[in-house]
Protein backbone atom coordinates (compact mmCIF):
# COMPACT_ATOMS: atom_id res chain seq x y z
CA UNK A 1 0.00 0.00 0.00
CA UNK A 2 2.95 2.34 -0.48
CA UNK A 3 0.98 3.70 -3.44
CA UNK A 4 -1.19 5.52 -0.88
CA UNK A 5 1.88 7.30 0.53
CA UNK A 6 2.73 8.57 -2.95
CA UNK A 7 -0.91 9.50 -3.64
CA UNK A 8 -1.16 11.59 -0.49
CA UNK A 9 1.65 13.83 -1.76
CA UNK A 10 1.05 13.51 -5.49
CA UNK A 11 -2.64 14.43 -5.58
CA UNK A 12 -2.32 17.96 -4.09
CA UNK A 13 0.83 18.51 -6.15
CA UNK A 14 -0.93 17.64 -9.41
CA UNK A 15 -4.02 19.55 -8.31
CA UNK A 16 -2.01 22.70 -7.66
CA UNK A 17 -0.29 22.54 -11.05
CA UNK A 18 -3.52 21.90 -12.97
CA UNK A 19 -5.33 24.67 -11.10
CA UNK A 20 -2.63 27.16 -12.06
CA UNK A 21 -2.62 26.06 -15.71
CA UNK A 22 -6.41 26.48 -15.94
CA UNK A 23 -6.59 29.63 -13.81
CA UNK A 24 -8.26 31.69 -16.55
CA UNK A 25 -11.22 29.30 -16.43
CA UNK A 26 -11.99 30.48 -12.91
CA UNK A 27 -14.93 28.25 -11.96
CA UNK A 28 -13.51 25.10 -13.57
CA UNK A 29 -10.06 25.59 -12.06
CA UNK A 30 -11.45 26.13 -8.58
CA UNK A 31 -13.54 22.96 -8.66
CA UNK A 32 -10.62 20.96 -10.06
CA UNK A 33 -8.55 22.14 -7.09
CA UNK A 34 -11.33 21.10 -4.72
CA UNK A 35 -11.57 17.72 -6.45
CA UNK A 36 -7.87 17.00 -5.98
CA UNK A 37 -8.07 18.17 -2.35
CA UNK A 38 -11.00 15.81 -1.77
CA UNK A 39 -9.28 12.80 -3.36
CA UNK A 40 -6.17 13.65 -1.34
CA UNK A 41 -8.25 13.51 1.84
CA UNK A 42 -9.65 10.14 0.77
CA UNK A 43 -6.14 8.78 0.16
CA UNK A 44 -5.04 10.07 3.57
CA UNK A 45 -8.03 8.52 5.32
CA UNK A 46 -7.27 5.11 3.76
CA UNK A 47 -3.66 4.95 5.01
CA UNK A 48 -4.41 2.46 7.85
CA UNK A 49 -5.45 -0.17 5.27
CA UNK A 50 -2.94 -3.00 5.19
CA UNK A 51 -0.91 -1.57 8.07
CA UNK A 52 2.18 -3.61 8.94
CA UNK A 53 3.25 -4.85 12.37
CA UNK A 54 6.38 -2.70 12.72
CA UNK A 55 6.67 0.84 14.07
CA UNK A 56 5.45 2.16 10.70
CA UNK A 57 2.25 1.10 8.98
CA UNK A 58 3.73 1.70 5.52
CA UNK A 59 7.13 2.82 4.33
CA UNK A 60 8.63 3.87 0.99
CA UNK A 61 12.41 4.34 0.99
CA UNK A 62 14.06 5.35 -2.30
CA UNK A 63 17.43 6.99 -3.04
CA UNK A 64 17.26 10.73 -3.71
CA UNK A 65 20.68 12.28 -3.01
CA UNK A 66 22.61 9.75 -0.92
CA UNK A 67 25.78 11.83 -1.03
CA UNK A 68 24.21 14.32 1.39
CA UNK A 69 22.17 11.75 3.30
CA UNK A 70 18.92 12.58 1.50
CA UNK A 71 16.49 9.78 0.74
CA UNK A 72 12.87 9.88 -0.39
CA UNK A 73 11.84 8.07 2.77
CA UNK A 74 8.15 8.25 3.57
CA UNK A 75 6.24 6.52 6.34
CA UNK A 76 3.14 6.78 8.46
CA UNK A 77 2.26 5.66 11.96
CA UNK A 78 -0.07 6.48 14.83
CA UNK A 79 1.20 9.98 15.61
CA UNK A 80 1.53 11.21 12.04
CA UNK A 81 -1.73 9.75 10.67
CA UNK A 82 -4.17 12.01 12.62
CA UNK A 83 -2.16 15.09 11.60
CA UNK A 84 -2.09 13.97 7.96
CA UNK A 85 -5.87 13.58 7.91
CA UNK A 86 -6.32 16.91 9.73
CA UNK A 87 -4.10 18.65 7.15
CA UNK A 88 -5.97 17.16 4.22
CA UNK A 89 -9.35 17.98 5.81
CA UNK A 90 -8.55 21.61 6.61
CA UNK A 91 -7.08 22.14 3.13
CA UNK A 92 -10.27 20.82 1.54
CA UNK A 93 -12.45 23.00 3.78
CA UNK A 94 -10.32 26.06 2.97
CA UNK A 95 -10.61 25.38 -0.77
CA UNK A 96 -14.38 25.09 -0.38
CA UNK A 97 -14.39 28.32 1.63
CA UNK A 98 -12.73 30.11 -1.29
CA UNK A 99 -15.60 29.02 -3.53
CA UNK A 100 -18.27 29.85 -0.94
CA UNK A 101 -16.92 33.38 -0.58
CA UNK A 102 -16.65 33.65 -4.40
CA UNK A 103 -13.11 34.96 -4.51
CA UNK A 104 -12.43 35.82 -8.16
CA UNK A 105 -8.72 35.12 -7.77
CA UNK A 106 -9.65 31.78 -6.26
CA UNK A 107 -7.65 29.48 -8.59
CA UNK A 108 -4.29 30.92 -7.56
CA UNK A 109 -5.24 30.96 -3.89
CA UNK A 110 -6.41 27.35 -4.07
CA UNK A 111 -3.19 26.35 -5.85
CA UNK A 112 -1.15 27.96 -3.05
CA UNK A 113 -3.21 26.15 -0.42
CA UNK A 114 -2.46 22.85 -2.17
CA UNK A 115 1.25 23.74 -2.29
CA UNK A 116 1.22 24.44 1.46
CA UNK A 117 -0.53 21.10 1.98
CA UNK A 118 2.25 19.28 0.12
CA UNK A 119 4.90 20.81 2.37
CA UNK A 120 3.03 20.09 5.60
CA UNK A 121 2.18 16.53 4.58
CA UNK A 122 5.80 15.97 3.60
CA UNK A 123 6.89 16.94 7.11
CA UNK A 124 4.45 14.47 8.68
CA UNK A 125 5.42 11.68 6.25
CA UNK A 126 9.21 12.13 6.14
CA UNK A 127 11.29 9.48 7.89
CA UNK A 128 14.60 11.03 6.78
CA UNK A 129 15.95 14.08 8.61
CA UNK A 130 17.18 15.86 5.50
CA UNK A 131 13.89 15.25 3.64
CA UNK A 132 12.07 16.44 6.77
CA UNK A 133 13.99 19.72 6.57
CA UNK A 134 13.35 20.09 2.82
CA UNK A 135 9.59 19.71 3.24
CA UNK A 136 9.73 22.01 6.26
CA UNK A 137 10.98 24.73 3.89
CA UNK A 138 8.44 24.06 1.12
CA UNK A 139 5.75 25.73 3.23
CA UNK A 140 7.53 29.10 3.49
CA UNK A 141 7.03 30.71 0.06
CA UNK A 142 3.38 29.74 -0.57
CA UNK A 143 2.34 30.84 2.92
CA UNK A 144 4.22 34.10 2.45
CA UNK A 145 2.30 34.64 -0.81
CA UNK A 146 -1.08 33.87 0.81
CA UNK A 147 -0.47 36.51 3.49
CA UNK A 148 1.21 39.08 1.23
CA UNK A 149 -1.29 39.01 -1.64
CA UNK A 150 -4.63 38.15 0.00
CA UNK A 151 -4.15 39.66 3.46
CA UNK A 152 -5.24 42.92 5.07
CA UNK A 153 -3.76 46.41 5.03
CA UNK A 154 -0.59 45.39 6.88
CA UNK A 155 -0.11 42.18 4.91
CA UNK A 156 3.36 42.90 3.51
CA UNK A 157 4.86 43.66 6.93
CA UNK A 158 3.19 40.58 8.47
CA UNK A 159 4.34 38.33 5.62
CA UNK A 160 7.90 39.60 5.85
CA UNK A 161 7.95 39.09 9.62
CA UNK A 162 6.66 35.55 9.15
CA UNK A 163 9.36 34.85 6.56
CA UNK A 164 12.23 36.28 8.61
CA UNK A 165 11.30 34.36 11.75
CA UNK A 166 10.81 31.15 9.77
CA UNK A 167 14.14 31.49 7.99
CA UNK A 168 15.89 31.99 11.34
CA UNK A 169 14.23 28.87 12.71
CA UNK A 170 15.17 26.96 9.57
CA UNK A 171 18.84 27.87 9.91
CA UNK A 172 18.94 26.57 13.47
CA UNK A 173 17.04 23.46 12.43
CA UNK A 174 19.49 22.82 9.59
CA UNK A 175 22.48 23.03 11.93
CA UNK A 176 20.76 20.64 14.35
CA UNK A 177 20.06 18.18 11.53
CA UNK A 178 23.67 18.41 10.37
CA UNK A 179 24.96 17.66 13.88
CA UNK A 180 22.73 14.59 14.17
CA UNK A 181 23.58 13.20 10.73
CA UNK A 182 27.31 13.89 11.15
CA UNK A 183 27.38 12.35 14.63
CA UNK A 184 25.42 9.20 13.84
CA UNK A 185 26.13 8.68 10.14
CA UNK A 186 22.46 8.40 9.25
CA UNK A 187 19.38 10.55 8.72
CA UNK A 188 16.97 7.65 9.22
CA UNK A 189 14.57 8.87 11.91
CA UNK A 190 13.32 5.37 12.76
CA UNK A 191 16.84 3.95 13.15
CA UNK A 192 17.89 6.97 15.23
CA UNK A 193 14.85 6.57 17.49
CA UNK A 194 15.45 2.86 17.99
CA UNK A 195 19.09 3.46 18.87
CA UNK A 196 18.39 6.47 21.10
CA UNK A 197 20.73 8.66 19.05
CA UNK A 198 23.65 6.23 19.44
CA UNK A 199 26.87 7.77 18.15
CA UNK A 200 26.29 11.15 19.80
CA UNK A 201 27.64 11.94 23.24
CA UNK A 202 25.34 13.41 25.86
CA UNK A 203 26.73 16.91 25.31
CA UNK A 204 26.26 16.58 21.54
CA UNK A 205 22.67 15.45 22.07
CA UNK A 206 22.03 18.44 24.33
CA UNK A 207 23.39 20.81 21.67
CA UNK A 208 21.47 19.11 18.87
CA UNK A 209 18.23 19.11 20.86
CA UNK A 210 18.64 22.79 21.80
CA UNK A 211 19.05 23.81 18.15
CA UNK A 212 16.18 21.61 16.99
CA UNK A 213 13.92 22.77 19.81
CA UNK A 214 14.48 26.48 19.11
CA UNK A 215 13.81 25.92 15.41
CA UNK A 216 10.60 24.06 16.19
CA UNK A 217 9.63 26.63 18.84
CA UNK A 218 9.71 29.43 16.25
CA UNK A 219 7.46 27.45 13.91
CA UNK A 220 4.96 26.43 16.62
CA UNK A 221 5.36 29.25 17.84
CA UNK A 222 6.18 28.92 21.50
CA UNK A 223 6.79 31.80 23.91
CA UNK A 224 8.95 33.92 23.74
CA UNK A 225 9.47 33.30 19.99
CA UNK A 226 5.84 33.91 19.07
CA UNK A 227 5.71 37.58 18.09
CA UNK A 228 5.28 36.90 14.36
CA UNK A 229 2.04 34.99 14.97
CA UNK A 230 -0.48 37.73 15.92
CA UNK A 231 0.49 39.92 12.95
CA UNK A 232 0.35 36.99 10.54
CA UNK A 233 -3.08 35.91 11.79
CA UNK A 234 -4.50 39.41 11.88
CA UNK A 235 -3.47 40.23 8.31
CA UNK A 236 -3.88 36.79 6.70
CA UNK A 237 -7.11 35.93 4.88
CA UNK A 238 -9.43 33.52 6.68
CA UNK A 239 -8.07 30.45 4.91
CA UNK A 240 -4.51 31.52 5.72
CA UNK A 241 -5.34 31.81 9.42
CA UNK A 242 -7.09 28.41 9.42
CA UNK A 243 -4.09 26.66 7.86
CA UNK A 244 -1.62 28.54 10.07
CA UNK A 245 -3.38 27.70 13.32
CA UNK A 246 -4.85 24.38 12.33
CA UNK A 247 -1.82 22.50 11.01
CA UNK A 248 1.21 24.67 10.23
CA UNK A 249 1.89 25.32 13.91
CA UNK A 250 1.74 21.57 14.52
CA UNK A 251 4.85 21.04 12.42
CA UNK A 252 6.85 22.41 15.34
CA UNK A 253 5.30 20.39 18.16
CA UNK A 254 5.24 17.24 16.00
CA UNK A 255 8.92 17.82 15.25
CA UNK A 256 9.69 18.08 18.96
CA UNK A 257 8.18 14.64 19.55
CA UNK A 258 9.23 12.84 16.38
CA UNK A 259 12.70 14.35 15.95
CA UNK A 260 13.62 16.01 19.25
CA UNK A 261 12.60 13.26 21.66
CA UNK A 262 13.29 10.53 19.12
CA UNK A 263 16.82 11.26 17.92
CA UNK A 264 18.23 13.13 20.95
CA UNK A 265 16.51 11.65 24.02
CA UNK A 266 19.35 12.54 26.40
CA UNK A 267 19.21 16.14 25.23
CA UNK A 268 15.45 16.19 25.72
CA UNK A 269 15.82 14.81 29.23
CA UNK A 270 18.36 17.49 30.11
CA UNK A 271 16.13 20.26 28.76
CA UNK A 272 12.82 19.00 30.16
CA UNK A 273 12.80 21.37 33.13
CA UNK A 274 13.51 24.40 30.92
CA UNK A 275 10.75 23.34 28.52
CA UNK A 276 8.30 23.01 31.40
CA UNK A 277 9.11 26.51 32.72
CA UNK A 278 8.71 28.02 29.24
CA UNK A 279 5.44 26.14 28.76
CA UNK A 280 3.93 27.43 31.99
CA UNK A 281 5.10 30.96 31.14
CA UNK A 282 3.45 30.67 27.71
CA UNK A 283 0.18 29.53 29.28
CA UNK A 284 0.06 32.39 31.78
CA UNK A 285 1.40 35.16 29.54
CA UNK A 286 -0.79 34.05 26.64
CA UNK A 287 -3.87 34.20 28.86
CA UNK A 288 -3.03 37.63 30.30
CA UNK A 289 -2.30 39.09 26.87
CA UNK A 290 -5.61 37.73 25.57
CA UNK A 291 -7.47 39.55 28.34
CA UNK A 292 -6.02 42.81 27.03
CA UNK A 293 -6.92 42.30 23.37
CA UNK A 294 -9.39 44.59 21.63
CA UNK A 295 -9.46 42.86 18.23
CA UNK A 296 -11.16 39.53 17.64
CA UNK A 297 -8.61 37.90 15.36
CA UNK A 298 -5.63 38.93 17.50
CA UNK A 299 -7.37 37.50 20.55
CA UNK A 300 -7.77 34.09 18.90
CA UNK A 301 -4.18 34.30 17.60
CA UNK A 302 -2.74 34.96 21.06
CA UNK A 303 -4.89 32.18 22.50
CA UNK A 304 -2.85 29.76 20.37
CA UNK A 305 0.26 30.73 22.36
CA UNK A 306 -1.40 29.58 25.56
CA UNK A 307 -2.88 26.41 24.07
CA UNK A 308 0.41 25.38 22.49
CA UNK A 309 1.96 25.97 25.90
CA UNK A 310 -0.13 23.06 27.20
CA UNK A 311 1.16 20.93 24.32
CA UNK A 312 4.76 21.83 25.20
CA UNK A 313 4.08 21.12 28.88
CA UNK A 314 2.92 17.62 28.03
CA UNK A 315 6.02 17.03 25.90
CA UNK A 316 8.29 18.34 28.68
CA UNK A 317 7.11 15.64 31.10
CA UNK A 318 8.43 12.95 28.70
CA UNK A 319 5.86 10.59 30.19
CA UNK A 320 3.20 8.47 28.52
CA UNK A 321 0.39 10.62 29.93
CA UNK A 322 2.13 13.87 29.02
CA UNK A 323 3.04 12.97 25.45
CA UNK A 324 -0.45 11.52 24.93
CA UNK A 325 -1.89 14.83 26.16
CA UNK A 326 0.39 16.78 23.83
CA UNK A 327 -0.47 14.73 20.75
CA UNK A 328 -4.18 14.86 21.58
CA UNK A 329 -3.92 18.60 22.18
CA UNK A 330 -2.39 19.06 18.73
CA UNK A 331 -5.44 17.57 17.02
CA UNK A 332 -7.95 19.27 19.31
CA UNK A 333 -6.34 22.67 18.82
CA UNK A 334 -6.35 22.20 15.05
CA UNK A 335 -10.08 21.45 14.98
CA UNK A 336 -11.13 24.11 17.47
CA UNK A 337 -8.94 26.97 16.29
CA UNK A 338 -9.70 26.16 12.67
CA UNK A 339 -13.40 26.54 13.45
CA UNK A 340 -12.81 29.72 15.44
CA UNK A 341 -10.97 31.39 12.57
CA UNK A 342 -13.67 30.40 10.10
CA UNK A 343 -16.26 31.97 12.42
CA UNK A 344 -14.20 35.09 13.07
CA UNK A 345 -13.71 35.48 9.34
CA UNK A 346 -17.47 35.23 8.79
CA UNK A 347 -18.11 37.87 11.46
CA UNK A 348 -15.54 40.26 9.99
CA UNK A 349 -16.88 39.75 6.46
CA UNK A 350 -20.44 40.42 7.62
CA UNK A 351 -19.73 43.42 9.85
CA UNK A 352 -16.60 44.87 8.29
CA UNK A 353 -14.75 44.96 11.61
CA UNK A 354 -13.17 42.76 14.24
CA UNK A 355 -12.94 45.45 16.93
CA UNK A 356 -14.60 44.04 20.04
CA UNK A 357 -15.91 47.42 21.18
CA UNK A 358 -17.86 47.85 17.94
CA UNK A 359 -19.42 44.41 18.00
CA UNK A 360 -22.26 43.31 20.24
CA UNK A 361 -25.67 41.67 20.16
CA UNK A 362 -24.70 39.11 17.52
CA UNK A 363 -27.14 36.58 18.96
CA UNK A 364 -30.00 38.99 18.27
CA UNK A 365 -29.34 39.24 14.53
CA UNK A 366 -27.42 36.03 13.72
CA UNK A 367 -28.22 33.48 16.46
CA UNK A 368 -26.77 30.57 14.48
CA UNK A 369 -23.43 32.27 14.04
CA UNK A 370 -23.40 33.36 17.69
CA UNK A 371 -24.27 29.83 18.80
CA UNK A 372 -21.41 28.30 16.84
CA UNK A 373 -19.03 30.91 18.20
CA UNK A 374 -20.16 30.01 21.72
CA UNK A 375 -19.67 26.30 20.99
CA UNK A 376 -16.14 26.86 19.67
CA UNK A 377 -15.25 29.13 22.62
CA UNK A 378 -16.44 26.53 25.14
CA UNK A 379 -14.40 23.87 23.35
CA UNK A 380 -11.35 26.15 23.41
CA UNK A 381 -11.61 26.84 27.13
CA UNK A 382 -11.63 23.10 27.81
CA UNK A 383 -15.25 22.26 28.64
CA UNK A 384 -15.51 18.53 29.52
CA UNK A 385 -17.18 16.59 26.73
CA UNK A 386 -15.47 18.62 24.00
CA UNK A 387 -12.08 17.94 22.42
CA UNK A 388 -10.22 20.78 24.13
CA UNK A 389 -10.61 19.24 27.59
CA UNK A 390 -8.48 16.11 27.35
CA UNK A 391 -5.17 17.49 26.18
CA UNK A 392 -5.03 20.32 28.71
CA UNK A 393 -6.36 18.31 31.65
CA UNK A 394 -3.89 15.47 31.22
CA UNK A 395 -0.98 17.84 30.56
CA UNK A 396 -1.66 19.29 34.02
CA UNK A 397 -2.05 15.79 35.48
CA UNK A 398 1.25 14.64 33.96
CA UNK A 399 3.01 17.72 35.35
CA UNK A 400 1.71 17.03 38.84
CA UNK A 401 2.71 13.38 38.60
CA UNK A 402 6.14 13.60 36.98
CA UNK A 403 7.94 16.71 38.27
CA UNK A 404 7.76 16.12 42.02
CA UNK A 405 7.35 19.20 44.24
CA UNK A 406 8.07 21.57 41.37
CA UNK A 407 5.40 19.76 39.38
CA UNK A 408 2.80 20.83 41.93
CA UNK A 409 3.77 24.47 41.39
CA UNK A 410 3.79 24.07 37.62
CA UNK A 411 0.49 22.19 37.58
CA UNK A 412 -1.25 24.78 39.71
CA UNK A 413 0.04 27.64 37.54
CA UNK A 414 -0.99 25.82 34.36
CA UNK A 415 -4.45 25.26 35.82
CA UNK A 416 -4.59 28.99 36.59
CA UNK A 417 -3.78 29.58 32.92
CA UNK A 418 -6.77 27.44 31.97
CA UNK A 419 -8.91 29.66 34.19
CA UNK A 420 -7.54 32.71 32.36
CA UNK A 421 -8.59 31.08 29.09
CA UNK A 422 -12.11 30.78 30.41
CA UNK A 423 -11.97 34.44 31.40
CA UNK A 424 -10.90 35.87 28.06
CA UNK A 425 -13.16 33.60 26.00
CA UNK A 426 -16.23 34.38 28.10
CA UNK A 427 -15.32 38.07 27.87
CA UNK A 428 -15.20 37.69 24.10
CA UNK A 429 -18.66 36.11 24.05
CA UNK A 430 -20.05 38.86 26.27
CA UNK A 431 -18.72 41.59 24.00
CA UNK A 432 -19.61 39.94 20.68
CA UNK A 433 -22.80 37.98 21.30
CA UNK A 434 -24.62 39.70 24.16
CA UNK A 435 -26.08 43.12 24.78
CA UNK A 436 -27.98 45.26 22.28
CA UNK A 437 -27.05 44.85 18.63
CA UNK A 438 -24.53 47.45 17.51
CA UNK A 439 -24.81 49.32 14.24
CA UNK A 440 -22.22 47.15 12.51
CA UNK A 441 -23.65 43.92 13.91
CA UNK A 442 -27.06 44.65 12.37
CA UNK A 443 -25.45 44.14 8.96
CA UNK A 444 -24.70 40.51 9.90
CA UNK A 445 -28.38 39.54 9.86
CA UNK A 446 -29.02 36.40 7.84
CA UNK A 447 -25.35 35.87 6.88
CA UNK A 448 -25.16 32.21 7.95
CA UNK A 449 -25.68 30.08 4.84
CA UNK A 450 -26.12 26.36 4.28
CA UNK A 451 -22.86 26.33 2.32
CA UNK A 452 -20.97 27.83 5.27
CA UNK A 453 -22.49 25.26 7.63
CA UNK A 454 -21.42 22.47 5.29
CA UNK A 455 -17.83 23.73 5.40
CA UNK A 456 -17.78 24.02 9.19
CA UNK A 457 -19.75 20.84 10.02
CA UNK A 458 -16.77 18.40 9.91
CA UNK A 459 -14.92 20.50 12.50
CA UNK A 460 -17.94 20.61 14.80
CA UNK A 461 -18.40 16.85 14.49
CA UNK A 462 -14.69 16.24 15.12
CA UNK A 463 -14.73 18.38 18.27
CA UNK A 464 -17.72 16.43 19.58
CA UNK A 465 -16.39 13.01 18.57
CA UNK A 466 -12.96 13.39 20.19
CA UNK A 467 -14.49 15.11 23.20
CA UNK A 468 -16.92 12.29 23.89
CA UNK A 469 -14.75 9.41 22.65
CA UNK A 470 -11.09 10.32 23.26
CA UNK A 471 -10.14 6.67 22.92
CA UNK A 472 -10.65 7.01 19.16
CA UNK A 473 -7.36 8.92 19.04
CA UNK A 474 -5.49 7.70 22.11
CA UNK A 475 -6.00 3.94 21.92
CA UNK A 476 -6.03 3.60 18.17
CA UNK A 477 -3.03 5.75 17.26
CA UNK A 478 -1.03 7.39 20.03
CA UNK A 479 -0.84 4.36 22.34
CA UNK A 480 1.06 2.02 19.96
CA UNK A 481 3.60 4.76 19.16
CA UNK A 482 4.33 5.36 22.84
CA UNK A 483 4.76 1.64 23.47
CA UNK A 484 7.26 1.45 20.61
CA UNK A 485 9.30 4.51 21.60
CA UNK A 486 9.41 3.34 25.24
CA UNK A 487 10.79 -0.03 24.19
Amino acid sequence: MTALLIAVLALPTIGGVVTVLLRRMVSTARWIGVGFAATGLLAAALLPIGAGDGPLWHRLDLPWADAIGLRFDLGVDGISYPLIVLTALLTLLCCLHVIVTDTQRGPLLIALLLAIEVGILGVFLSMNLVAFFVFFEVVLLPMYAVIAFWGGAGRRHAAMKFALYTVLGSLLLLVGVFIVVAGTGTGDIIALTESGGEGMSRSTQVLAFALLAIGFAIKSPLWPLHSWLPDAHTEAPTVGSVILAGVLLKMGTYGLVRVGLGVAPQGAEAASGVLAVLAVAAILIGGLVCLAQTELKRLIAYSSVGHMGFVLLGIATMSTAGISAALFGNIAHGLITGLLFFLVGAIKDATGTGVLARLGGLREVAPGLAGLLGFAALASLGLPGLAGFWGEAFAVYATLADFGAWGIVGGVLAALGAALAAGYLLRMLRLVSHGPASEVTLSASGTLSVRQLAVWAPLVLGILAFGLMPWLLLDGFVGPFLEWIAS
